[in-house]
């Protein structure tokens, strides 16, 4: 089953997929601190990353940042598009989407 939610006012577009939640995320490399930034026109987390976009460090931050505020391991989240760009789809595994929600925007 496939279907996309829309998070609210945010507007983080969120597609359920049977293998988890898909969404995009415009990633910003060589920030001062890694955060989220918010949610672009198009639907897609802005996430600001302190790591450079050399040899997948970036994503590896990436990885790492959404774990963290998710609370899932890294092994839940992948880069499915985009590992050599800063639009990128991820996959996270093992959360719903009003528990992913409440902790990237708390």
């Amino acid at each position: 089953m496939v279907h996309t939610k829309e998070m609210g006012t945010i507007g983080l577009q969120v597609t359920v997929h049977t293998t988890g939640l898909r969404f995009k995320v415009h990633a910003k490399p060589r920030a001062h601190t890694t955060q989220v930034k918010g949610v672009s026109a198009e639907g897609a987390l802005e996430l600001q990353l302190s790591a450079p976009p050399v040899d997948g460090a970036a994503n590896e931050e990436l990885v790492r940042f959404l774990s963290d505020a998710l609370g899932v391991p890294k092994r839940a989240v992948h880069v499915l598009r985009g590992e050599t760009a800063r639009k990128k789809l991820v996959e996270v595994q093992g959360i719903d989407v009003d528990l992913l929600r409440e902790r990237l925007f708390k």
